[in-house]
């Protein structure tokens, strides 16, 4: 079965890696300006996974309404990602949401709003004044149901089975060992559980030089893997109902990712999609 569990850009110790991208999103947390440079990649460090256009336009380029971004207060919505998570997990009220790669929270306290306040919101980061700046935004959005713990997606502090629904935005990428992310993802859900991911999808071999460059690592480039490694990996983990839709119209905001090429040539965004099966009656 093909997969590429530890394969990175330039083929990089896993944890060297980490290192990079922690690095990066440090960068990006302790900025008290918008996160977005004039483009996703660049060699300043401000950049993230992110478009060119700042404040709520951009997010809407993404796919979220202006209710979406009106909804959240101040500072919690940097401009990251590639699609939005919430338009198709289905979250239902009561539920329990783990967020991989939380960020300062924006999905997670969309994601409060559709459980409500009988439900939960867990959001995971590897960074520790990305997770400092969420806990502030907790008190920002009165979000009593939302919390931020510290740790990598490919070893989560969350308990067996405790899961109804894994989001993530644009960060699975970001992991050197996808295998053990999906893997842990699987761990958490509850027999019945859901992911519904949006990231970003290879379509075709990366040049030599963007394979080998750390701000394409990190602005979430070259660590993407093809449909068909995803969905092995997945299939691997043991999910079932495995969907992946690429989403032509992402072209839009990737092709401003880089000043010095479209990468609208090699990626695309997707909605990833999989279920763990219920539990045997």
């Amino acid at each position: 079965m093909s997969n590429d569990t530890n394969t990175v850009a330039g083929d990089r110790d896993p944890e060297e890696t980490r290192k990079m991208v922690r690095e990066r999103y440090e960068t990006i947390a302790s900025d008290s300006q918008n996160c977005c440079g004039d483009v996703g990649i660049d060699t300043t460090g401000d950049g993230g996974c992110c478009d060119s256009t700042e404040g709520a336009s951009g997010s809407e380029r993404l796919g979220y309404d202006a209710d979406d971004v009106a909804s959240v207060a101040e500072g919690a919505d940097l401009g990251l990602g590639c699609g939005n998570p919430k338009a198709f997990a289905e979250m239902m009220p009561g539920e329990t949401v783990l967020d991989l790669g939380s960020g300062a929270g924006f999905d997670c306290f969309l994601a409060a709003r559709e459980v409500g306040p009988d439900g939960t919101v867990i959001g995971v980061d590897m960074t520790p004044d990305m997770v400092s700046k969420a806990r502030e935004n907790v008190v920002k959005n009165d979000a009593d149901n939302v919390e931020f713990r510290l740790g990598e997606i490919s070893h989560l502090p969350v308990a067996d089975a405790t899961v109804n629904v894994v989001i993530s935005n644009c960060v699975v990428n970001l992991a050197p060992e996808k295998q053990l992310v999906f893997d842990d993802a699987f761990r958490v859900l509850k027999p019945g559980g859901r992911v519904a991911i949006s990231d970003v999808v290879q379509t075709a071999p990366f040049p030599d030089d963007v394979k080998m460059d750390p701000d394409s690592l990190t602005g979430c480039v070259a660590g993407a893997s093809t449909i068909e490694n995803l969905e092995a990996m997945l299939d691997s983990a043991g999910f079932e109902a495995i969907e992946i839709a690429p989403k032509g119209e992402s072209a839009e905001f990737i092709s401003d990712w880089d000043a010095d090429r479209d990468l609208g040539e090699y990626l695309v965004s997707a909605t990833i999609e999989a279920r763990k099966p219920p539990q045997n009656p």
